[in-house]
């Protein structure tokens, strides 16, 4: 069964947590973008997926015009208060549903976000709206458990096993590191909807968390939030426990992958 929508959906109801927690990106990544098309304050630029706009401000500072493209009504009134200083406007909704004008854009770019628009809308959608020559730039973050720390990833895999893969019917089995070749067949993808002079890259960070930050970060994943309330409290308390029998904080290490492809 597809659920994109309900699990969309819930990040909604997580705002403040999300703009706490969440990390924004590394400069290298959006070096990147910007040394494959130029973005200055003639260019018009879309967000897909703003959520609170972890992504958002090293592009508004180009002086470039961002419309936000956002399906969370909180998430898009937050936008509005934090960006009115820019050339800025949101349009509330599903990618898939808005109107955008075609051939009009310089950049269109969505930050772990971008796989909850079926890909047979989406990309032809964004090949639409582009100017020729214009960039589209697709990155997420991958964060995964450093392997530094093997009796705790352990722990919490089993936790998973127990909580998380049960929720949800998975298989047993440990959840697999991103790699190259998965940020690869990313990028392969826009070939098949006409987008030429494709190129991707990987970035890297660490950050460390205390038991009760961690949880705090899982609280804000749709698909965390969707499993029932007193499971998903006592499958996080099991975690917390975890991490202090472990010393109290969890490394966290970051694989942002970025693929870019013009029109």
């Amino acid at each position: 069964m597809d659920n994109r929508k309900e699990l969309g959906a819930t990040f909604d109801t997580k705002v403040s947590l999300y703009e706490k927690m969440r990390p924004g990106y590394v400069d290298d990544l959006y070096k990147a973008i910007f040394d494959y098309v130029k973005i200055d304050e003639n260019s018009r630029v879309v967000e897909v997926g703003s959520g609170s706009g972890q992504a958002t401000l090293p592009v508004l500072k180009t002086g470039c015009e961002v419309t936000a493209v956002e399906y969370g009504e909180n998430f898009s009134e937050l936008l509005k208060e934090k960006f009115k200083d820019y050339t800025f406007s949101v349009l509330t909704g599903k990618f898939e549903d808005v109107e955008l004008e075609k051939d009009k854009y310089d950049l269109v770019f969505s930050a772990t976000a971008f796989h909850w628009v079926p890909e047979e809308i989406g990309y032809p959608k964004v090949h639409s709206i582009l100017k020729e020559g214009g960039a589209f730039a697709r990155f997420a973050n991958r964060p995964c458990i450093s392997s530094d720390m093997p009796e705790l990833v352990s722990e919490i895999n089993a936790l998973y096993e127990e909580y998380y893969n049960k929720h949800y019917g998975i298989k047993s089995g440990s959840r697999k590191q991103f790699t190259e070749e998965d940020a690869k067949s990313i990028s392969e993808i826009p070939e098949k909807y006409g987008f030429k002079d494709i190129k991707c890259y990987l970035f890297y960070r660490e950050r460390v968390f205390t038991a009760k930050e961690y949880t705090q970060l899982l609280g804000t994943y749709s698909d965390h939030i969707a499993i029932e309330e007193k499971i998903r409290n006592e499958f996080f308390s099991r975690i917390e426990e975890a991490i202090d029998r472990h010393g109290g904080t969890i490394t966290i290490k970051d694989i942002m992958d970025l693929e870019l492809a013009r029109k």
